[in-house]
């Protein structure tokens, strides 16, 4: 795993609202909130999608805790996290999760992560191969399709009227505590992906380079990704298998709330190896 000069254990101020768990480290300039649950005997990671935080995992927390200490940050720019960059790439996204599971201590651990979040677990596997184990990819693509770009472009944060901008401020704010900065910060990367063609490219030479263990969960009515992006990415990743969920789009992760920590817990345990 790359080193990095990472101080963590921080303390929360009191205006982002802090949960007793919750704790600040900073890592490559940005101050990342996280929380540690569980005693369990390996390492989880779970990463959160773009426009969300660490707190949708919360629900699954008291069954994923029973085999794992389960790390739960905040993706920089997200939830309690500051990004003063500016910018959103997954590439440094996955920078950001490596020197932070360094910093803790971390060498070796598994992760789930949901549309961003296994779109930096990808860059994370490729960066640090030896530090992933095993992962859970959700809804997560190796690049941005066209069908992508055009959700993306539609949400030009520019054509919002000042009572709709008002309205999806304070609807995200209830996730991101910083300031009503963030919110917008975040709607124009969002909206800055549909230009990408550097940070989510990777080709089939690269996702032939990963070594972690990788289940690819998507659903078959993906607006974002079309089914044939998680086909690829079994088919280009050595060690994958592929669950295709009939009828489900791009989220919530609670359409699934039950099979997907499940199903999920069992493949980083090892239980299909060999199958």
């Amino acid at each position: 795993m790359p080193s990095a000069d990472v101080r963590v254990d921080l303390a929360v101020p009191p205006e982002l609202d802090p949960t007793p768990e919750g704790r600040l480290a900073l890592v490559n300039n940005a101050e990342l909130y996280y929380e540690i649950h569980g005693q369990g005997d390996s390492d989880l990671v779970l990463l959160h999608g773009f426009f969300g935080s660490g707190a949708i995992w919360r629900p699954w927390l008291h069954l994923l805790t029973q085999r794992h200490r389960v790390v739960l940050p905040d993706l920089r720019g997200h939830g309690r996290s500051s990004n003063p960059s500016g910018l959103f790439t997954h590439r440094q996204a996955a920078r950001d999760i490596l020197a932070l599971c360094e910093g803790l201590g971390v060498r070796r651990f598994c992760g789930i992560g949901a549309s961003t979040g296994g779109m930096t677990l990808l860059h994370a596997a490729l960066q640090a191969p030896e530090a992933i184990e095993a992962m859970v990819l959700i809804y997560a693509t190796s690049h941005f399709p066209e069908s992508a770009r055009r959700i993306m472009a539609h949400h030009d944060p520019a054509k919002l009227t000042t009572a709709e901008s008002a309205q999806e401020t304070a609807q995200r704010r209830t996730l991101h505590r910083r300031s009503d900065n963030q919110v917008r910060a975040l709607w124009e990367q969002f909206y800055a992906f549909r230009l990408d063609t550097e940070d989510m490219a990777l080709t089939e030479a690269d996702l032939a380079r990963i070594r972690a263990r990788t289940l690819v969960v998507h659903g078959d009515r993906d607006a974002f990704f079309p089914v044939e992006i998680p086909v690829a990415l079994y088919r280009g990743i050595p060690w994958a298998y592929l669950w295709i969920l009939p009828g489900w789009g791009h989220g919530p992760l609670e359409t699934h709330a039950e099979e997907i920590p499940t199903l999920g817990q069992r493949f980083l345990c090892g239980a299909w190896e060999g199958a």
